[in-house]
């Protein structure tokens, strides 16, 4: 008789784990649960997914929690809500992290009004902030350097407007564009730089066999960060306004 509880235990073992795939335990504060959110979402996502969600009281009980901390889903009433998966590896709770994150279940999250209106909105994404960067170069030299050195193809400023290839663009409009700066901190490796310009300690020397067609640029580090430093403090074009050079 024990040998065939234990086999009986066995052949069931595989439909236990089945249904504990199937339950997701969730915690939430009492104040979202206390909206009657839950009783409006969560039947909805267990028809649609043959998943079941228990509400469990303690943070450590659950395989999700539903909080301040982690991926923000929805704002109201007063705070954003966000997620975290405690239990990643969870069929379930895959399946209603992605139910959250997705249009529908963010829709019928934000369709949730018993009163009439809305009680919860998308979150608003969280605001990044961009560290500022310091250049260290002198401005005067990367004036000089980019006279002596870049105005044979580029109009560098007021003096040489006159000059360079009509074709490229004039310090001015590469100033104006959003990635000016590693175009200029990394001009020597965009084309047609590399054909023609060293800069000492950086780029390899030249193929013997494919020279420079046109008398190589030399520079150094420290004049590259000196043009960048130049080109940083000078006006952008206007590309809305009428072009006064190229």
């Amino acid at each position: 008789m024990r040998w065939l509880l234990v086999i009986l235990a066995l052949s069931l073992a595989p439909f236990k784990a089945a249904a504990e795939d199937r339950l997701v335990r969730l915690h939430a504060p009492e104040a979202l649960i206390e909206t009657g959110l839950f009783d409006y979402i969560l039947p909805r996502f267990t028809l649609k997914h043959r998943v079941r969600v228990e509400l469990v009281g303690t943070p450590d009980e659950a395989d999700m929690t539903l909080g301040t901390d982690g991926q923000p889903l929805f704002d109201g009433p007063g705070q954003t809500w966000a997620m975290q998966v405690k239990s990643p590896d969870h069929d379930g709770t895959a399946t209603l992290a992605d139910w959250l994150t997705g249009d529908i279940g963010r829709n019928t999250v934000l369709a949730y009004a018993p009163e009439g209106d809305p009680l919860f909105s998308k979150a608003e994404p969280a605001k990044r902030e961009t560290a500022a960067v310091e250049l260290s170069g002198d401005p005067q030299l990367g004036l000089r350097v980019s006279q002596a050195k870049c105005t044979r193809c580029h109009v560098v400023e007021d003096s040489n407007r006159m000059s360079g290839i009509g074709s490229t663009p004039s310090f001015s409009v590469l100033r104006s564009l959003p990635d000016w700066e590693q175009r200029f901190a990394a001009f020597y490796v965009l084309n047609p730089h590399p054909s023609f310009t060293q800069i000492a300690e950086v780029t390899p020397p030249f193929d013997e066999t494919r020279p420079s067609p046109i008398v190589p640029v030399h520079m150094t580090l420290d004049e590259v960060e000196a043009v960048l430093s130049y080109v940083a403090g000078m006006a952008a074009a206007d590309l809305g306004a009428p072009l006064q050079h190229q």
